[in-house]
């Protein structure tokens, strides 16, 4: 699957501006500025890139608690997200969803989930809608390696394959359900080969290399969204930060952290191969990185000044009244 050159900067831009994004939230927690429990996507940035790479409007993602980067790959304005984030009106919510509650259905992010592998009948739900209005679209449901381990995965993809409904479940194995690495709990390398139980297409991506990840989920939607059912992608990844702003990380060892952020950094192995290739130039990349790096600055400036939610509020976008 080849790639222009205007799609490899605007890969490039999501990816750095996850990355950004991640960091600067990072900072301005432990800066005292920004309170809330936040969940960051830092290192993980090539898989909801090369995925939502493939997405359209037609298209619904469902997210996890780790979210922010599902959302910024699929298009969600970063200055509703912060603003969200800071509980503040201007809010992608209003400011009333916060970091595991985030959503924009304008972008076909159903939103993020504090609850592991919540999402993933969810994805099953708008994979149905779709197979039943025939709009096109495909439903992506982003969830991480401790969910397999939950009841819904099984129900989830049991009745997606039964229903055979446009849906791609893309779990990020990131070694670790929260300070539990995989190999504990689950008795399998490869987690895709579970979605044989369900005789459903599966296959695995390295989730450091956006272009894996970017061939193998385009094969898997393309096949969803022409009838030919669901697929489990399995992206092997890594978290750079904690599983919380503030985990101490007793549980995996600085030297194993160092290396994977030293020799498996997904965005300099895209810089690396995309200049090589001369596909793209440095500076081209270090152009997007000072854009980014602005952005995120005024998303914060704007969000701190923006008025919080009144009272009168609290009931706004509850209940159903239509």
């Amino acid at each position: 699957m080849e790639l222009s050159h205007d799609q490899l900067l605007d890969a490039y831009w999501r990816m750095r501006m996850i990355r950004a994004f991640e960091e600067k939230l990072n900072d301005l927690v432990t800066a005292g500025r920004l309170t809330g429990f936040l969940h960051l996507y830092a290192g993980e940035e090539a898989v909801a890139t090369g995925v939502c790479a493939h997405l359209t409007d037609l298209d619904i993602v469902n997210s996890t608690h780790r979210g922010h980067g599902h959302c910024i790959a699929k298009g969600v304005e970063v200055e509703g997200m912060m603003a969200e984030l800071y509980g503040r009106s201007t809010g992608t919510c209003k400011g009333k969803g916060g970091s595991m509650h985030i959503a924009d259905l304008d972008y076909g992010m159903l939103g993020a989930n504090g609850i592991v592998g919540a999402g993933i009948p969810l994805t099953a739900g708008a994979a149905l809608t779709a197979s039943i209005k025939k709009s096109g679209g495909v439903a992506v449901g982003f969830f991480g390696d401790g969910a397999t381990n939950q009841g819904q995965f099984h129900e989830g993809l049991n009745i997606a394959s039964v229903w055979n409904l446009p849906a791609v479940f893309i779990l990020e194995n990131n070694g670790y359900g929260e300070a539990s690495p995989t190999e504990f709990v689950t008795p399998m390398t490869d987690l895709a080969v579970r979605a044989k139980s369900y005789a459903m297409e599966s296959d695995v991506a390295d989730g450091m290399d956006f272009f894996d990840v970017y061939e193998k989920a385009g094969t898997a939607i393309e096949r969803a969204r022409n009838g030919g059912g669901p697929t489990l992608l399995e992206c092997k990844t890594y978290r750079f930060m904690g599983h919380y702003v503030g985990d101490p990380m007793t549980y995996r060892t600085k030297e194993e952290s160092e290396d994977w952020k030293q020799n498996r950094d997904p965005l300099d192995l895209f810089e690396n191969r995309v200049v090589e290739a001369q596909l793209l130039t440095s500076d081209e990349l270090r152009g997007i990185d000072a854009r980014v790096d602005q952005r995120i600055a005024a998303a914060v400036d704007a969000a701190e000044q923006a008025p919080f939610p009144t009272p009168a509020d609290l009931l706004t976008d509850v209940y159903v009244t239509e």
